[in-house]
């Protein structure tokens, strides 16, 4: 008989050094988390299990940082530990912060931080590629992805607050991301449409300058027929799995649609198809990565 489920919320936050892993902590802690940032690895099952006893008297929300200085080994063990918390009905979750390579170095340069994996011979280049190679475990089982490349402090508080600490617990969070391909694909998105090969506004003289969400490039899409087909087809697409992923206890769903720049029909399919999913009452959250 499988154990009763914890109604407590217990989320590890974890992923490369300078993508954001203390600001989605202190973001969490603002939010009345109990967090402990750079916890060993090692301990998680046993300090979440205690936590789940309500013994200490901490609060229902507990997020806990784990990064790469941790020994090899304990990394590697921690998805085992997530299993047996799970299996005894204590439902962890993991949210893996990445940004692209040339990003991460980028940020280091201009803050001139030193990056923990870094030593008088290693490279900065070489630290990112080691500490992505021991933090795989993590990002493979990882429930949330969160790309911080194009990301402010501010739209990444945002994201935490809206897509992490006002979830409910065993609801799917669906998230719709709009983006141009000319500035890279979202590194979170788990499907990705490419809606290029519909009519562009931008060649309509009297629409380049607004966005999708503008009544008047709404209204100049939606009388396209390929429009009107290919959001059918992602509608059906979409009706038809999402209850499969909420069958499975899937706790985030991130779906992105691209064309070229990010200023039109991508923000114009994203805000429809997310008015569609959230008539059926779901917990949805929209986020036009490139719009200026």
């Amino acid at each position: 008989m499988p154990a009763a489920k914890c109604s407590r919320r217990f989320i590890v936050v974890t992923g490369l050094s300078g993508a954001g892993k203390t600001v989605a902590l202190n973001a969490l802690e603002d939010l009345e988390f109990y967090c402990i940032d750079n916890l060993p690895a090692g301990m998680l099952e046993q300090f979440f299990a205690r936590i789940a006893l309500g013994v200490d008297g901490l609060p229902d929300a507990v997020a806990v940082g784990i990064d790469a200085r941790n020994p090899e080994p304990a990394l590697a063990g921690v998805p085992a530990q997530l299993g047996q918390l799970r299996g005894g009905g204590i439902p962890a979750e993991v949210v893996f912060l990445d940004a692209g390579d040339d990003v991460l170095v980028r940020r280091f340069s201009e803050t001139r931080r030193r990056h923990p994996l870094s030593a008088e011979q290693t490279m900065l280049p070489d630290a990112i590629r080691k500490e992505r190679r021991l933090l795989g475990p993590l990002s493979e089982i990882a429930d949330l992805r969160i790309d911080t490349s194009l990301c402010t402090v501010h739209e990444l508080r945002k994201l935490v607050h809206e897509r992490v600490a006002l979830r409910p617990a065993a609801v799917l969070s669906l998230q719709f991301i709009s983006f141009g391909y000319k500035f890279g694909v979202p590194l979170d998105a788990d499907f990705v449409f490419d809606v290029r090969c519909l009519p562009n506004p931008h060649w309509e003289p009297g629409l380049r300058n607004l966005t999708g969400k503008d009544p008047a490039v709404a209204e100049f899409l939606q009388r396209e027929p390929e429009v009107r087909a290919m959001l059918q087809d992602q509608c059906g697409f979409l009706d038809r799995w999402i209850p499969r992923f909420e069958a499975e206890q899937r706790s985030y769903l991130s779906v992105a649609l691209g064309c070229t720049g990010g200023q039109h029909r991508s923000v114009y399919m994203a805000q429809w198809l997310a008015g569609h999913i959230q008539a059926g009452n779901r917990r949805v959250v929209v986020r036009h990565r490139d719009l200026e």
